[in-house]
């Protein structure tokens, strides 16, 4: 495993949503159970975080928050998608979250092709979902686009992409699953048999595999080594 995130580490990864927002417009944010600024506000729709995002966008002058990557989160109680009857509630998210706006445009991170898409169409799902599949030095890995646009579905599977291509727009509420706008950004090595889905939240439990199985997004995307501003992640 330590060979597999070295190769990943020394990956030049493109932008993966509105390549022309420069970095110092990002702004980290904090939807962990953790943050008492949360407990102040009224979040319980698309439009409430839409709301919260925004101001906390120009409060910091930027355009994209980001950040999210083993948060444990109150936001997923409202979907019975992460807990049933059966299961350990499912609240600590396993991806990287990119907040902005508006319908941005998604891009690839690097060289792959299409594994596979699907629209995951519950409450509080990824909506419509992409999965590019890559090798790089014989390491083959993954990486889901969750929350887009329903146009973005219309691919052929196995199609090439190039790092940095445009392979979709952000999708926004409720085809998105009912979230404000975001990019779900996620590293899955072992699809598990899967196709255009893939968990992007897991239980306390199971969290010690799914960190293994899908490591922090910031290997590839490399966003903390452009700006000093990473207290919320």
């Amino acid at each position: 495993m330590k060979k597999k995130l070295e190769i990943l580490s020394k990956v030049k990864a493109s932008k993966v949503i509105s390549p022309e927002i420069n970095f110092e417009d990002y702004i980290a944010i904090d939807f962990s159970e953790s943050n008492i600024d949360l407990q102040n506000h009224s979040l319980e729709n698309a439009v409430d975080y839409e709301i919260y995002i925004q101001k906390h966008l120009d409060k910091n002058n930027a355009k994209i928050a980001f950040g999210g990557y083993n948060e444990v989160r109150n936001l997923y109680k409202r979907s019975t998608v992460f807990k049933n009857n059966e299961t350990e509630e499912r609240n600590v998210h396993i991806g990287l979250d990119l907040w902005i706006n508006k319908q941005a445009t998604i891009h690839a991170a690097l060289d792959g092709e299409i594994h596979s898409f699907q629209n995951n169409t519950s409450l509080g799902d990824y909506g419509p979902t992409l999965i590019l599949k890559h090798e790089v030095d014989g390491f083959v890995f993954h990486t889901l686009y969750g929350h887009l646009s329903e146009e973005s579905l219309e691919k052929k599977m196995g199609k090439k992409i190039t790092s940095g291509e445009k392979i979709g727009t952000l999708g926004l509420p409720p085809i998105n699953g009912d979230y404000a706008p975001h990019l779900h950004f996620q590293i899955i090595i072992d699809m598990e048999n899967k196709m255009g889905d893939y968990p992007g939240v897991s239980s306390k439990i199971n969290l010690e595999y799914y960190n293994q199985n899908c490591p922090n997004p910031e290997l590839l995307l490399k966003i903390r080594e452009k700006f000093n501003n990473f207290e919320n992640l």
